[in-house]
């Protein structure tokens, strides 16, 4: 059952646990058993997520009121940073004893670079 919070006029805030039917029914007062209508006073916990997904909503909660500059972003994040990506680098992805793989490229008369494998309705530089 999950706790609700209910405010008393007259002794003040208090919890209760309740059934998810009754979450909007008013409570008795334990000191006064007056009805205290329900109230949100609290922010919701997010104690039982994932760590990750945690860390994505405190993200995401900084960035909506102070959202950083290209300088503090740069600041916090250097080259090749994989926190922002999928969180492994291309070391983890493939081993740490193998070297990445070598692109195919191809090169016409005139110089032009070509790269049959990657996307094919691009036209290359």
């Amino acid at each position: 059952m999950p706790v609700y919070e209910y405010l008393c006029d007259d002794c003040g805030p208090f919890k209760d646990l309740r059934p998810m039917a009754e979450c909007d029914d008013p409570q008795n007062c334990p000191h006064c058993e007056t009805m205290a209508p329900r109230v949100i006073l609290t922010a919701p916990n997010f104690f039982c997520m994932p760590a990750e997904k945690r860390k994505a909503h405190a993200v995401n909660e900084r960035s909506t009121h102070a959202p950083q500059t290209l300088a503090q972003y740069k600041a916090s994040h250097g080259p090749g940073c994989g926190c922002c990506s999928s969180g492994k680098t291309v070391k983890d992805k493939i081993g740490s004893d193998k070297k990445k793989p070598a692109r195919l490229m191809t090169k016409t008369r005139s110089g032009a670079k070509g790269f049959p494998t990657a996307r094919p309705w691009m036209i290359s530089h």
